[in-house]
């Protein structure tokens, strides 16, 4: 199972830490992703860490986002800079063989 946390009210122009913990399984097999989905909008994929660190992104996270990945804790976390409005969203992590995990919600105000 996977439960995310770290989210909150932030203002914009804000940082959050957000952390997904594993519980079970080999979490250091997954490819481990975040995800988001705004009200009324379709989940997008923010980015992938890799179970050897290696990160991707999409291209509207390239820069603000950064993924990394504690295998020993079971953990992978998604620093977010430089807030804006447009980043409110529920944001869920997402693992090859985990199912999906309830997200934690983040809101920008400006």
């Amino acid at each position: 199972q996977l439960q995310a946390s770290g989210g909150g009210l932030v203002q914009a122009g804000g940082s959050l830490r957000l952390s997904c913990v594993a519980s079970g399984g080999n979490f250091g097999r997954n490819v481990m992703a975040w995800f988001r989905q705004g009200l009324g909008k379709p989940r997008e994929w923010v980015g992938n860490a890799m179970p050897n660190g290696t990160t991707s992104y999409a291209d509207y996270a390239q820069g603000r986002f950064t993924i990394s990945r504690d295998n020993a804790k079971s953990t992978v976390y998604l620093q977010v800079n430089d807030l804006k409005p447009e980043d409110t969203a529920v944001y869920y992590c997402k693992g090859t063989y985990y199912p999906w995990g309830q997200g934690t919600l983040v809101t920008v105000s400006s």
